[in-house]
């Protein structure tokens, strides 16, 4: 599933998901662990976006939502 597809199942009503590149969350880690600009990658400016993104990120990897947010701010 695709961060697209995965926020507009989950969040329908937010008229953001529109805007959310069509990538594999296996992206959205790697721009975790780079210096890559995490929202660029998203496609979308929003911390609320990048929240739902990390915790469900966190859940495929089984992974406390804190381990996410802090390799992204290392």
């Amino acid at each position: 599933m695709t961060l697209k597809e995965f926020y507009l199942k989950n969040y329908p009503n937010d008229e953001l998901g529109q805007s959310i590149n069509d990538i594999e969350f296996i992206q959205l880690l790697h721009a975790v662990h780079s210096s890559d600009d995490v929202y660029e990658v998203i496609g979308v400016y929003d911390s609320v976006v990048r929240e739902r993104l990390f915790s469900e990120l966190a859940n495929i990897l089984n992974v406390d939502y804190d381990i996410i947010y802090y390799a992204w701010k290392a």
